[in-house]
């Protein structure tokens, strides 16, 4: 599928729905999990690409001593300037950067982490080799990415809920970008064409909760570039998008509280 370029334009309001419903019920766990693993390595600098509203940052900043520098890019400003007003327990460097355009010297970070990003980046192979010269020798990249949408309940329901409003034209950006990219084989080959040595992988299950039916429904369509898709369709069609995705959670998981099942994989190359 082509990906257009509203899939990574997070306004401020996105930002904020973001932060408030997509970072609890999806980001958290896989965060803290992320930071852990750059934890082992003893890194005396970090670089952190596409850090969305900071929900990696403020894991790194709670798991890394003080004597680790951090440094928290995205390509959005609306998102850095949320993660920066939400803050960390330590200082961090902020700035707005694009992964393709690092503005960083060669050799300078011990270890560059992205989770759940590189999906969005127009050409990966680039951005990767960008990555892998903002690297010093021996140096990490730990990543992670969505395993396909089947594998992600709440958000495939949420697909095909919305996509009833629209039979002629469905809007698939959940399955598109975020879902879209997360084959092994993909991954490896794209990692290597990019200079890097050596790739390995695991794959991360979790469970998505939430205390009802109309939490997982706020957060993919107003919380992610799924809103620009369909405003674009309908201006004012938002709050019926959002009543039906939710419709359609209660009808597969029940009121009240609801569990999902979600599945990403964890890359690390050098």
């Amino acid at each position: 599928m082509t990906q257009p370029d509203s899939d990574s334009s997070f306004s401020a309001d996105v930002a904020a729905f973001y932060e408030s419903t997509l970072v609890p019920l999806i980001f958290e766990g896989y965060a803290e999990d992320l930071a852990a693993r750059v934890a082992l390595l003893e890194p005396s600098s970090v670089l952190e690409v596409a850090c969305g509203t900071g929900v990696v940052t403020r894991a790194l900043a709670s798991a890394l001593p003080e004597s680790c520098a951090i440094t928290a890019t995205d390509l959005n400003q609306a998102m850095v300037a949320h993660a920066e007003g939400v803050g960390t327990s330590r200082p961090v460097r902020w700035r707005q950067a694009s992964v393709d355009r690092l503005p960083y010297a060669d050799d300078c970070f011990d270890v560059v982490v992205c989770q759940f990003s590189a999906m969005f980046f127009p050409e990966r192979e680039a951005a990767y080799g960008e990555v892998r010269r903002v690297l010093r020798p021996g140096g990490r990249f730990l990543f992670s990415v969505w395993r396909g949408i089947e594998d992600n309940e709440f958000a495939d329901v949420v697909t095909q809920a919305v996509g009833t409003l629209f039979p002629d034209d469905p809007p698939l950006f959940l399955a598109r970008t975020p879902h879209g990219h997360g084959h092994p084989d993909e991954i490896e080959r794209e990692v290597r064409a990019a200079g890097f040595e050596d790739c390995s992988m695991i794959r991360r299950d979790d469970v998505s909760r939430a205390s009802g039916p109309e939490v997982p429904s706020v957060a993919y369509v107003q919380g992610t570039p799924l809103r620009n898709e369909l405003q674009a369709r309908d201006a004012e069609g938002l709050s019926r998008a959002t009543e039906v995705a939710a419709e359609a959670i209660r009808a597969r998981f029940g009121d009240g509280p609801v569990e999902g099942r979600i599945s990403a994989l964890v890359v690390e190359a050098h």
